[in-house]
């Protein structure tokens, strides 16, 4: 067993251009203030990082770190989300997808491809140069406009789906082993990986890629209606990245899991701010202890009623009050009757 190390945040939903939003340093000041000891980065806010810098320039990147650490904050993973779901899209999405790339690859999906995709790579570089070994990402999608089966899947359908994700993600998959980064796939609805079956579906079509991995965060399961905790249990040895984000489901007569094109604040699943939801964080925190996971409990702060600064504010102590100091010690050593090879015969009667 190891202990979970926290709390951190992700910065992209508190990024803004009022203080004390507006840049790293005066984030990093209040969150520090807060009780924070780690930030998860936003590779596309330049108010955060300059990537293609951090790829480039060791200096820069000891820099970068060295901003965080005066305030006692390390960086926890790189985030390529926006960039990293340009890599494999449908053209029903196009002209939604075009708003995260730059203005010069818009009305030009394979540009915009190609853009996605030299971001991966300037990712896995920047976090080798910053000590990262895991960086956060989507996989895209290319079926998720055929998630529900009807019209029915012509045979072959998913499987070709899959296939080409793999043949997109394989070299990428690659550089990032070059340079010791795991790529850790939030299983998030909208993307070709949103579950553990299709999670299995795409390791099995990169041949098992050790660089490919999970990025876990119950809320989308809380949503999906998956047994969260069971999920830990089949899939903790690829788990290597964590969003704490609550959430919550309130059954309805009206709509269900798709949410009947409502409102966030309105549909039967939404995002919580920590505690305000169903998620079972005593089981989580338990079962990932219990695997060895000693990576870091990263709040992704989401939620539709309560003020983002409050759920920052209320975020450090609900980890800290969840993460569980592993013991070195069984609680009945004091009755042991030690180790004796003879004894243990004799008790068996030997």
């Amino acid at each position: 067993m190891k202990t979970i190390k926290g709390p951190a945040i992700f910065l992209a939903q508190f990024m803004d251009d009022e203080a004390p939003f507006n840049n790293l340093e005066n984030i990093g000041a209040w969150l520090a203030k807060l009780g924070y000891k780690g930030v998860q980065i936003p590779t596309w806010d330049k108010r955060c990082i300059d990537l293609e810098k951090a790829a480039h320039s060791k200096t820069y990147a000891d820099e970068l770190k060295g901003r965080l650490l005066e305030f006692g904050l390390e960086i926890t993973e790189l985030s390529v989300h926006l960039q990293s779901q340009l890599v494999a899209t449908h053209p029903a999405y196009d002209r939604m997808y075009d708003g995260f790339a730059p203005e010069n690859v818009h009305n030009d999906p394979k540009a915009r491809t190609a853009w996605a995709v030299n971001q991966v790579e300037l990712a896995a570089k920047a976090s080798a140069n910053l000590g990262l070994d895991t960086l956060a990402a989507f996989s895209g999608s290319l079926l998720w406009h055929t998630v529900y089966p009807w019209p029915q899947r012509p045979t072959g359908l998913v499987q070709a789906g899959f296939d080409e994700l793999a043949k997109r993600w394989r070299p990428l998959l690659d550089i990032c082993d070059q340079f010791g980064v795991d790529v850790a796939y939030e299983l998030h609805p909208g993307e070709d990986l949103h579950d553990g079956i299709t999670f299995e579906r795409f390791l099995e079509a990169v041949g098992g890629h050790e660089r490919a991995n999970i990025l876990y965060d119950p809320s989308h399961f809380v949503l999906q209606q998956l047994d969260y905790l069971a999920f830990i249990d089949f899939y903790h040895d690829r788990i290597k990245a964590f969003h704490v984000k609550d959430a919550e489901f309130l059954k309805s007569g009206k709509s269900g899991v798709y949410g009947g094109y409502q409102d966030w604040i309105d549909r039967p699943g939404r995002f919580r701010s920590l505690g305000d939801g169903q998620v079972d964080f005593k089981g989580i925190f338990t079962k990932l202890s219990r695997y060895g996971f000693d990576r870091w409990a990263v709040i992704e702060w989401e939620c539709c009623i309560k003020d983002p600064a409050q759920g920052a504010e209320e975020g450090v102590d609900f980890v800290n009050k969840h993460i569980i100091n592993v013991t070195k010690k069984t609680f009945d050593d004091f009755a042991s009757a030690g180790a004796d090879d003879d004894l243990n015969k004799r008790i068996l009667g030997l």
